[in-house]
Protein backbone atom coordinates (compact mmCIF):
# COMPACT_ATOMS: atom_id res chain seq x y z
CA UNK A 1 0.00 0.00 0.00
CA UNK A 2 2.93 2.36 0.61
CA UNK A 3 5.85 3.28 -1.57
CA UNK A 4 8.49 5.11 0.47
CA UNK A 5 11.64 6.46 -1.07
CA UNK A 6 14.25 8.16 1.04
CA UNK A 7 17.18 9.75 -0.79
CA UNK A 8 19.66 12.51 0.12
CA UNK A 9 18.06 15.94 -0.18
CA UNK A 10 19.45 19.04 -1.75
CA UNK A 11 19.11 22.53 -0.24
CA UNK A 12 18.99 20.83 3.20
CA UNK A 13 15.20 20.51 2.90
CA UNK A 14 13.38 17.48 4.20
CA UNK A 15 10.09 17.15 2.32
CA UNK A 16 7.36 14.53 2.57
CA UNK A 17 5.03 14.09 -0.42
CA UNK A 18 1.81 12.13 0.06
CA UNK A 19 -0.85 11.44 -2.52
CA UNK A 20 -2.51 9.21 -5.04
CA UNK A 21 -0.59 8.48 -8.22
CA UNK A 22 -1.34 7.13 -11.65
CA UNK A 23 0.24 6.26 -14.97
CA UNK A 24 -0.42 8.80 -17.72
CA UNK A 25 -0.41 7.08 -21.10
CA UNK A 26 -0.50 9.00 -24.38
CA UNK A 27 -1.50 7.19 -27.55
CA UNK A 28 -0.61 9.49 -30.42
CA UNK A 29 -1.74 8.92 -33.96
CA UNK A 30 -3.04 10.27 -37.23
CA UNK A 31 -6.66 10.85 -38.17
CA UNK A 32 -7.58 10.67 -41.85
CA UNK A 33 -11.21 9.63 -41.89
CA UNK A 34 -14.45 9.20 -39.98
CA UNK A 35 -15.76 5.79 -39.00
CA UNK A 36 -18.45 4.44 -41.34
CA UNK A 37 -20.20 3.02 -38.27
CA UNK A 38 -20.63 6.28 -36.37
CA UNK A 39 -19.67 9.97 -36.77
CA UNK A 40 -16.41 9.56 -34.88
CA UNK A 41 -12.80 9.87 -36.06
CA UNK A 42 -10.65 6.83 -36.69
CA UNK A 43 -7.19 7.21 -35.15
CA UNK A 44 -4.19 5.19 -36.28
CA UNK A 45 -1.75 4.96 -33.37
CA UNK A 46 1.87 5.71 -34.28
CA UNK A 47 3.43 6.44 -30.87
CA UNK A 48 2.79 5.57 -27.24
CA UNK A 49 4.29 7.50 -24.33
CA UNK A 50 3.99 6.63 -20.65
CA UNK A 51 4.87 8.99 -17.80
CA UNK A 52 4.13 9.20 -14.04
CA UNK A 53 0.98 11.13 -13.22
CA UNK A 54 -0.89 12.83 -10.37
CA UNK A 55 1.22 12.80 -7.18
CA UNK A 56 4.02 10.99 -9.02
CA UNK A 57 4.15 13.95 -11.40
CA UNK A 58 4.48 16.29 -8.41
CA UNK A 59 7.45 14.16 -7.38
CA UNK A 60 8.99 14.55 -10.83
CA UNK A 61 8.58 18.32 -10.60
CA UNK A 62 10.34 18.40 -7.23
CA UNK A 63 13.18 16.31 -8.65
CA UNK A 64 13.64 18.69 -11.59
CA UNK A 65 13.91 21.53 -9.09
CA UNK A 66 16.69 19.64 -7.30
CA UNK A 67 14.65 18.32 -4.37
CA UNK A 68 14.36 14.60 -3.68
CA UNK A 69 11.32 13.81 -1.52
CA UNK A 70 10.12 11.00 0.67
CA UNK A 71 7.07 9.74 -1.22
CA UNK A 72 4.05 7.83 0.07
CA UNK A 73 1.50 6.72 -2.51
CA UNK A 74 -0.86 3.93 -3.52
CA UNK A 75 0.38 0.70 -5.04
CA UNK A 76 -2.80 0.08 -7.07
CA UNK A 77 -2.30 0.97 -10.73
CA UNK A 78 -4.51 3.80 -11.88
CA UNK A 79 -4.07 4.57 -15.57
CA UNK A 80 -5.29 7.48 -17.68
CA UNK A 81 -4.98 6.81 -21.39
CA UNK A 82 -5.30 9.78 -23.72
CA UNK A 83 -5.76 9.47 -27.49
CA UNK A 84 -4.21 12.44 -29.25
CA UNK A 85 -4.27 13.62 -32.85
CA UNK A 86 -0.63 13.98 -33.88
CA UNK A 87 -1.26 16.85 -36.31
CA UNK A 88 -3.28 19.17 -34.08
CA UNK A 89 -2.27 17.89 -30.64
CA UNK A 90 -5.96 17.71 -29.76
CA UNK A 91 -7.16 15.22 -27.17
CA UNK A 92 -9.73 13.00 -28.86
CA UNK A 93 -10.55 10.69 -25.97
CA UNK A 94 -9.47 9.80 -22.44
CA UNK A 95 -10.02 6.35 -20.94
CA UNK A 96 -9.51 5.92 -17.19
CA UNK A 97 -8.79 2.63 -15.46
CA UNK A 98 -9.40 3.07 -11.72
CA UNK A 99 -9.28 0.07 -9.40
CA UNK A 100 -10.36 0.50 -5.79
CA UNK A 101 -7.61 2.25 -3.86
CA UNK A 102 -6.92 1.30 -0.25
CA UNK A 103 -6.79 4.16 2.22
CA UNK A 104 -3.35 4.96 3.63
CA UNK A 105 -2.93 3.86 7.23
CA UNK A 106 -1.04 7.01 8.26
CA UNK A 107 2.26 5.29 9.11
CA UNK A 108 5.53 6.96 8.11
CA UNK A 109 9.10 5.73 8.40
CA UNK A 110 10.22 9.14 9.70
CA UNK A 111 8.22 11.14 12.30
CA UNK A 112 6.18 13.89 10.64
CA UNK A 113 7.62 16.59 12.87
CA UNK A 114 11.09 16.04 11.38
CA UNK A 115 10.06 17.40 7.95
CA UNK A 116 10.56 20.97 6.75
CA UNK A 117 7.40 20.71 4.67
CA UNK A 118 4.61 18.25 3.94
CA UNK A 119 3.02 18.30 0.49
CA UNK A 120 -0.29 16.55 -0.15
CA UNK A 121 -1.47 15.84 -3.70
CA UNK A 122 -4.99 14.56 -3.14
CA UNK A 123 -6.80 13.49 -6.30
CA UNK A 124 -9.56 12.05 -4.11
CA UNK A 125 -9.19 8.48 -5.38
CA UNK A 126 -9.50 6.99 -1.88
CA UNK A 127 -5.90 7.05 -0.66
CA UNK A 128 -6.42 10.02 1.69
CA UNK A 129 -9.43 10.72 3.88
CA UNK A 130 -10.46 14.02 5.42
CA UNK A 131 -9.46 12.61 8.80
CA UNK A 132 -5.98 11.59 7.65
CA UNK A 133 -5.26 14.99 6.14
CA UNK A 134 -6.48 16.66 9.32
CA UNK A 135 -4.25 14.37 11.39
CA UNK A 136 -1.22 15.35 9.30
CA UNK A 137 -1.96 19.06 9.72
CA UNK A 138 -2.37 18.68 13.47
CA UNK A 139 0.84 16.66 13.79
CA UNK A 140 3.22 19.27 12.35
CA UNK A 141 4.15 22.92 12.68
CA UNK A 142 6.01 23.03 9.36
CA UNK A 143 4.28 24.37 6.22
CA UNK A 144 1.73 22.02 4.67
CA UNK A 145 0.80 22.46 1.01
CA UNK A 146 -2.37 20.72 -0.14
CA UNK A 147 -3.77 20.29 -3.62
CA UNK A 148 -7.13 18.59 -3.24
CA UNK A 149 -10.25 17.69 -5.15
CA UNK A 150 -12.24 17.36 -1.95
CA UNK A 151 -15.07 19.87 -1.54
CA UNK A 152 -15.27 20.40 2.25
CA UNK A 153 -12.14 22.46 2.71
CA UNK A 154 -13.08 23.49 6.25
CA UNK A 155 -13.03 19.81 7.23
CA UNK A 156 -9.42 19.65 6.05
CA UNK A 157 -8.30 22.85 7.73
CA UNK A 158 -10.88 24.78 9.82
CA UNK A 159 -10.77 28.57 9.37
CA UNK A 160 -8.20 30.32 11.58
CA UNK A 161 -7.01 26.99 12.98
CA UNK A 162 -3.89 26.26 10.95
CA UNK A 163 -1.97 29.27 9.58
CA UNK A 164 0.82 26.98 8.36
CA UNK A 165 -1.50 25.31 5.83
CA UNK A 166 -1.89 26.43 2.21
CA UNK A 167 -4.63 24.84 0.11
CA UNK A 168 -4.27 25.09 -3.68
CA UNK A 169 -7.30 24.42 -5.88
CA UNK A 170 -8.29 25.40 -9.40
CA UNK A 171 -11.17 27.64 -10.41
CA UNK A 172 -13.65 24.81 -11.00
CA UNK A 173 -12.78 23.22 -7.66
CA UNK A 174 -13.29 26.61 -6.00
CA UNK A 175 -16.78 26.88 -7.55
CA UNK A 176 -17.64 23.35 -6.42
CA UNK A 177 -16.35 23.77 -2.85
CA UNK A 178 -18.99 23.38 -0.16
CA UNK A 179 -16.97 24.92 2.70
CA UNK A 180 -13.83 27.02 2.77
CA UNK A 181 -10.68 27.54 4.77
CA UNK A 182 -8.04 30.26 5.08
CA UNK A 183 -4.93 30.45 2.94
CA UNK A 184 -6.66 29.14 -0.19
CA UNK A 185 -4.80 29.74 -3.45
CA UNK A 186 -6.99 29.48 -6.54
CA UNK A 187 -5.28 28.92 -9.88
CA UNK A 188 -7.05 30.74 -12.72
CA UNK A 189 -5.46 29.32 -15.85
CA UNK A 190 -4.08 32.01 -18.13
CA UNK A 191 -5.16 34.69 -15.62
CA UNK A 192 -2.70 33.48 -12.99
CA UNK A 193 -3.68 32.75 -9.39
CA UNK A 194 -5.69 34.41 -6.65
CA UNK A 195 -4.73 34.58 -2.99
CA UNK A 196 -6.61 36.63 -0.37
CA UNK A 197 -8.50 38.63 -3.02
CA UNK A 198 -5.34 39.57 -4.90
CA UNK A 199 -4.73 38.19 -8.39
CA UNK A 200 -1.17 37.37 -9.35
CA UNK A 201 -1.01 37.39 -13.18
CA UNK A 202 1.00 34.92 -15.16
CA UNK A 203 2.96 35.01 -18.40
CA UNK A 204 0.88 34.96 -21.58
CA UNK A 205 2.01 31.92 -23.55
CA UNK A 206 0.76 29.66 -26.30
CA UNK A 207 -0.91 26.73 -24.56
CA UNK A 208 -0.30 23.26 -25.94
CA UNK A 209 -1.75 21.22 -23.05
CA UNK A 210 -2.86 22.06 -19.51
CA UNK A 211 -2.24 18.49 -18.29
CA UNK A 212 0.04 18.49 -15.24
CA UNK A 213 0.09 22.27 -14.79
CA UNK A 214 -1.45 21.99 -11.32
CA UNK A 215 1.20 19.48 -10.26
CA UNK A 216 3.93 21.84 -11.43
CA UNK A 217 2.32 24.75 -9.59
CA UNK A 218 2.13 22.77 -6.33
CA UNK A 219 5.75 21.62 -6.38
CA UNK A 220 7.07 25.04 -7.43
CA UNK A 221 4.96 26.77 -4.77
CA UNK A 222 6.33 24.60 -1.95
CA UNK A 223 9.88 24.77 -3.28
CA UNK A 224 10.01 28.54 -3.51
CA UNK A 225 8.29 29.00 -0.15
CA UNK A 226 10.97 26.89 1.49
CA UNK A 227 13.60 29.11 -0.11
CA UNK A 228 12.01 32.49 0.66
CA UNK A 229 9.38 31.93 3.39
CA UNK A 230 7.26 34.35 1.34
CA UNK A 231 4.00 32.97 -0.05
CA UNK A 232 3.55 35.83 -2.53
CA UNK A 233 6.97 35.20 -4.06
CA UNK A 234 6.14 31.50 -4.13
CA UNK A 235 2.89 32.11 -6.03
CA UNK A 236 4.67 34.19 -8.67
CA UNK A 237 7.34 31.52 -9.05
CA UNK A 238 4.67 28.79 -9.31
CA UNK A 239 2.76 30.80 -11.94
CA UNK A 240 5.90 31.06 -14.05
CA UNK A 241 6.65 27.35 -13.68
CA UNK A 242 3.11 26.36 -14.70
CA UNK A 243 3.25 28.69 -17.71
CA UNK A 244 6.23 26.65 -18.96
CA UNK A 245 4.47 23.32 -18.42
CA UNK A 246 1.40 24.27 -20.47
CA UNK A 247 3.59 24.94 -23.50
CA UNK A 248 4.41 21.22 -23.68
CA UNK A 249 2.19 18.28 -24.55
CA UNK A 250 1.54 16.02 -21.58
CA UNK A 251 3.21 16.21 -18.19
CA UNK A 252 6.28 18.43 -18.11
CA UNK A 253 8.51 19.36 -15.19
CA UNK A 254 10.56 22.56 -15.68
CA UNK A 255 13.94 23.14 -14.10
CA UNK A 256 14.86 26.08 -11.90
CA UNK A 257 16.93 27.62 -14.73
CA UNK A 258 13.97 27.37 -17.11
CA UNK A 259 11.75 29.19 -14.64
CA UNK A 260 14.35 31.91 -14.03
CA UNK A 261 14.86 32.35 -17.77
CA UNK A 262 11.10 32.62 -18.29
CA UNK A 263 11.04 35.88 -16.39
CA UNK A 264 10.62 35.04 -12.72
Amino acid sequence: MIELTNTPLQESFSVLLIGDSCIDEYKIGTIDRLSPEAPVPVIKITDTETVPGMAANVKKNFENLGIQVDFITNIEEIKKTRYIDKRSGQHMLRVDSEPAVFEWDGNTAIPLEQYDAVVISDYNKGFLSYELIGHIINSVTCPVFIDTKKTRLADISPPFAAPHVYIKINELEFKNAKTFSDNVIVTLGDRGAQYKSKIYPTNKVEVADVCGAGDTFLAALAYQYLLTKNIKHAIIFANTAASITVQHRGNYAPTYDEIKNAGY
